[in-house]
């Protein structure tokens, strides 16, 4: 190893000790879950799906999705964490370099968690209006704006803040999302078994379209694997958190919603509704109204863990910078894109988050198994196998969202940006583009925490 200088954010990282850890099913496996159990989730999954696959062929793509998201995005990354203890800006630090990390994963997570929350505002002041029966809950009007002000403030507020307590509260909440999804599910599950697409539908079009929303959500989750890695005991709390959180989790919450969107649709052929917050206004009156309501509270809590994310990158990487004046600047951004009505394309911004993380997570991926399933250590400088597999992984991702009538074939595009990015740089590496490893404390010694080696 080379005993070159490392930068402030490596000097100051320290691993997660053995007795900070917890199991899989206190710490992994309900947190993944909540992330699913989000409306933002399920909202849309049945748009461009339901309506092209029909039902069984698109809970089938539900299965693949989250198996995909399992072994390819999440269990990389768990592992890293794991072993070393260290975050994931910490790890980035290998595939991307001491000073190429600095930026990719690093920063670019902290600033998706803005658009995260650009999301989260205008789902909930959409759902907010709904529960108070306003008619036009369209992005841009004043009701809209002054609602999704004061929840993107609060937001804010919490993610720097009170996020302990926030994290208290979100223990629970989950729950109530789950109790949603069921009522929905019961209602409309009797009619879902005679529902028929309308024709003209492309099944392979719809399956790959669910395969890339259900990847392209998780795409950022799936990177963040580290940072949950880090907190579990040994390899086996990873991977049974990953498969009950992850996995089960986008059969199970995908698959209520799906089945009660094919259910409202089958009662009323004419209705195609494929939006899950249109079924929820068929269940009518108040039942509505304060489903309505309840989905919006429960969303508050990815909403101050957005904003804490955010708040922690931009502290680690700029330890100078104001952290409460960034964050707000970033929170300003975030609900002027919710007004705008750019985060409501919910399928749109999947598509930027999956060509922006797939390579990473294939890069990652890489990296991992070319150092022998271990850590190698942060590399010096900037490691250009990483930059130029996540610069052709995201460019050849996003093309199909640019021109669909021309490169649509590219499908699923999360998916094919990993497997770009995975084979890209191990191209690359063995070309001798990977940096020398830069020395960084006792690596072995940590490496040997995580339990037994893959």
């Amino acid at each position: 190893m080379s005993n070159g200088i490392l930068p402030g954010y490596l000097k100051l990282a320290k691993p997660n000790p053995a007795e900070n850890r917890a199991p899989w099913y206190k710490s992994t496996a309900p947190a993944y879950a909540g992330i699913f159990l989000w409306i933002v989730f399920y909202k849309q999954l049945a748009a461009g799906t339901l309506s092209q696959s029909g039902l069984g062929l698109s809970l089938l793509a539900l299965v693949a999705a989250g198996l995909l998201c399992y072994f390819l995005y999440y269990l990389v990354p768990g592992l890293f964490g794991v072993k070393t203890g260290y975050p994931l800006y910490v790890i980035g630090s290998s595939t991307y370099g001491t000073q190429g990390g600095f930026l990719i994963p690093a920063l670019l997570m902290g600033l998706l968690q803005f658009g995260w929350l650009g999301v989260n505002i205008a789902v909930s002041t959409e759902f907010i209006l709904r529960a108070a029966r306003v008619e036009n809950v369209a992005p841009g009007t004043p009701v809209f704006i002054v609602v999704a002000i004061v929840w993107g403030l609060a937001a804010g507020i919490v993610g720097l803040k009170g996020i302990k307590y926030l994290g208290k509260v979100a223990t629970y909440l989950p729950i109530v999302p789950l109790v949603m999804l069921l009522i929905v599910f019961c209602k409309n599950v009797g009619n879902a078994g005679s529902y028929q697409p309308p024709p003209g539908g492309n099944p392979m079009v719809g399956f790959l379209a669910m395969i890339a929303m259900v990847v392209g959500f998780f795409a950022t989750a799936g990177a963040a694997g580290v940072d949950f890695g880090m907190g579990n005991r040994d390899e086996k709390d990873v991977k049974l958190g990953g498969l009950f959180g992850i996995a089960l989790a986008v059969i199970v919450t995908g698959g209520l919603a799906i089945v009660g969107v094919a259910g409202a649709n089958a009662a009323n052929p004419d209705l195609q509704v494929y939006d899950f917050a249109e079924v929820i206004t068929l269940q009518g009156g108040w039942l509505a109204g304060s489903m309505f309501l309840l989905f919006a509270i429960a969303s508050f809590a990815p909403a101050g863990f957005s904003s804490f994310i955010a708040a922690n990158s931009i502290g680690t990487l700029f330890p100078k910078v104001n952290k409460t004046a960034a964050v707000f600047a970033g929170v300003v951004v975030s609900i002027i894109l919710a007004v705008t009505g750019v985060t409501t394309q919910l399928v749109r911004y999947f598509g930027i988050i999956g060509a922006s993380f797939g390579p990473i997570c294939g890069a990652m991926a890489a990296d991992y198994l070319l150092s022998g399933r271990k850590w190698s250590g942060p590399r010096k400088g900037i490691n250009w196998a990483g930059y130029i597999s996540w610069a052709v992984g995201f460019v050849v991702a996003i093309l199909p969202m640019i021109k669909p009538e021309k490169f649509g074939a590219i499908a699923p595009a999360p998916v094919i940006a990993f497997v770009i990015g995975f084979v890209l740089y191990v191209i690359l590496a063995k070309a001798g583009l990977e940096p020398e490893v830069v020395a960084m404390g006792s690596t072995e010694s940590v490496q040997e925490a995580g339990g037994e080696t893959a």
